[in-house]
């Protein structure tokens, strides 16, 4: 709402343009004398009296207290439907520069609600490009700019910066962030279905990484229980791609695949062609797992193929990796090498996690081919991306990869070290890096939702 004198000034305008007295405009539920101080800016008025005077000014409660005309407000917000629309089916390059439009005009217009929604927008569309930083800052902008909203109306910032800090590599921090935000729900008695699934299925990805497998399992489980009381399809679709994570890990590969399959029907009917794409990339590391390596190959390569079109570059190279491996497995050594060294010629801005994998593939494929050294410089590089990640689940595999080229070199010390390292990621996963779990709706705060690890 204006000051007082903004608004008073369109009240008296308008008067005059409808021929209008005070005593007109007043009656029956006010008095002269009230209008003329409001119109000298002297008092400010009460929503009542705004929506009882615009109504007689023939006007729109929101006009009268802001100055702007109410379709200017709804033009915008089906124009950010638009660009979510473009987002879904087009690239993020295209979506962005739709974005940043809509956010000065929502600026301009002083429309708070609306230039969070663009920011959030405009951090999607930087997580496909694989402008990890950029995100942060919109998805923190669009929080900042919701402060003074419920909880829940924050979800999807506090999520979108959880996952450009996971897509980083920075996984601990990850978990701080959509655990405190799951905490702070269930203590602020604001336990909103949809919220709690969107946490959920977020935090799924990075306790995986690290080893949490009973908390993810649980958290899968939680965000299941909700999904029927959450009326989003494509919400419910992602979650579902994330519990199929869990539902391999317990060797449930036929259940795995449902899900997936579950989301992957919503995401066609929706159009949502980024989502899709991750559908069959989840569905290939799948196939890939049970042996399925001619399956798991033509989903990758599906998936990378979509990505790429829509120049999605963070998870275009992310995807290569999982092909890569497949590759590797199917003897084809030369083409896996060739993917795995594009992608780390673009750095590890693409995330600690899929960089320690490719280094991880490439000391594979120089063991197969008899060069130890390389192979060894390979591992101990993945060891420190991975360690500097919190990656626990991928660490001791790695360590017992390092020990055993080790051993076979005779050097049994070297090796001792490396076992013992990654016995101790093995022994307690998550527990140096996760602090208590958060509870579960509708637990009391002292309790833990979780079992314990």
């Amino acid at each position: 709402m204006d000051d007082p004198a903004a608004i008073g000034r369109r009240v008296q305008e308008l008067r005059a343009q409808r021929g209008l007295t005070q005593r007109q405009l007043a009656e029956p539920s006010y008095t002269p004398a009230y209008v003329s101080t409001l119109e000298s800016g002297r008092v400010r008025p009460s929503e009542t009296a705004l929506r009882f005077l615009a109504e007689r000014l023939g006007t729109t409660y929101e006009e009268l207290a802001t100055g702007r005309p109410a379709h200017l407000a709804t033009e915008l917000r089906l124009a950010l439907v638009e660009a979510r629309r473009r987002l879904a089916t087009g690239t993020a390059e295209e979506a962005a520069v739709h974005y940043r439009q809509l956010l000065t005009d929502a600026e301009h217009l002083d429309l708070v609600p609306e230039q969070a929604e663009a920011l959030l927008g405009l951090g999607d569309c930087a997580l496909e490009t694989g402008q990890l930083g950029d995100a942060g800052r919109h998805f923190q902008t669009a929080e900042r700019l919701l402060a003074d909203e419920p909880l829940p109306r924050r979800v999807h910032a506090i999520r979108g910066r959880a996952v450009a800090h996971l897509l980083a590599g920075e996984l601990r921090y990850a978990c701080y962030l959509l655990e405190s935000t799951i905490d702070e729900l269930g203590t602020s008695g604001l336990a909103d279905p949809e919220a709690l699934v969107v946490l959920y299925a977020a935090v799924i990805g990075p306790y995986m990484d690290m080893g949490a497998h009973a908390r993810a399992a649980h958290a899968a489980e939680l965000a299941l229980a909700l999904a029927p009381q959450v009326d989003d399809p494509a919400l419910v679709a992602g979650m579902h791609r994330q519990v199929a994570r869990t539902l391999l890990a317990e060797g449930r590969t036929a259940d795995a695949d449902a899900s997936l399959a579950k989301a992957q029907a919503v995401y066609q009917q929706l159009s949502l062609r980024t989502d899709l794409a991750h559908c069959h990339w989840m569905r290939g590391y799948v196939l890939a797992q049970s042996g399925e390596l001619a399956a798991a190959e033509r989903e990758l390569r599906a998936a990378r193929d979509m990505l790429n079109v829509r120049r999605a570059a963070l998870f275009t190279a992310q995807v290569e990796v999982e092909l890569a491996d497949v590759l590797r497995r199917l003897g084809r050594h030369d083409e896996a090498a060739e993917l795995l060294s594009a992608f780390l010629e673009l750095g590890d801005r693409h995330g600690a996690v899929h960089a320690g994998g490719a280094h991880r593939l490439l000391g594979l494929i120089a063991e197969e081919r008899g060069d130890a050294e390389t192979a060894e410089e390979h591992y101990v590089t993945a060891l420190g991306l991975l360690e500097r990640s919190g990656a626990s689940g991928d660490l001791a595999d790695l360590c017992r990869l390092l020990g055993d080229l080790l051993r076979r070199g005779g050097r049994i010390e070297a090796a001792l070290d490396a076992y013992r390292t990654g016995l101790g990621h093995r022994s307690t996963p998550g527990t140096t890096t996760l602090g208590p779990a958060p509870t579960a709706p509708g637990c009391a705060p002292t309790g833990s939702a979780f079992p314990p690890h």
